[in-house]
């Protein structure tokens, strides 16, 4: 039995299949592996097979491609003084 692994970050999920799919396992084994290490809902046997394809294709980044969009708000000085905010209020 194994001891399950809960919230994994997606980066560590791709970096175990882009291990295993170097070591040649096949995509479906792949995913049964994940399922049954971090659960049922954690990615789509399809989800895994687009990674494997993009690993094979020379992919080697595991993270997440920048995208464009809305950017960020939160920036440094502002999480310090949300922070800084809640640690006073915590007195």
């Amino acid at each position: 039995m194994f001891k399950p692994i809960a919230h994994p970050a997606d980066c560590e999920v791709r970096s175990v299949i882009r291990f295993l799919n170097a070591k040649n396992v096949k995509p479906a084994k792949i995913h049964r592996q994940l399922i049954e290490i971090y659960g049922e809902n954690l990615m789509t046997d399809g989800m895994v097979r687009k990674w494997v394809r993009q690993f094979n294709d020379e992919r080697s980044n595991v993270h997440d491609e920048a995208r464009s969009g809305r950017p960020s708000v939160a920036i440094d000085g502002l999480v310090a003084k949300v922070n800084e905010k809640i640690r006073e209020n915590r007195k």
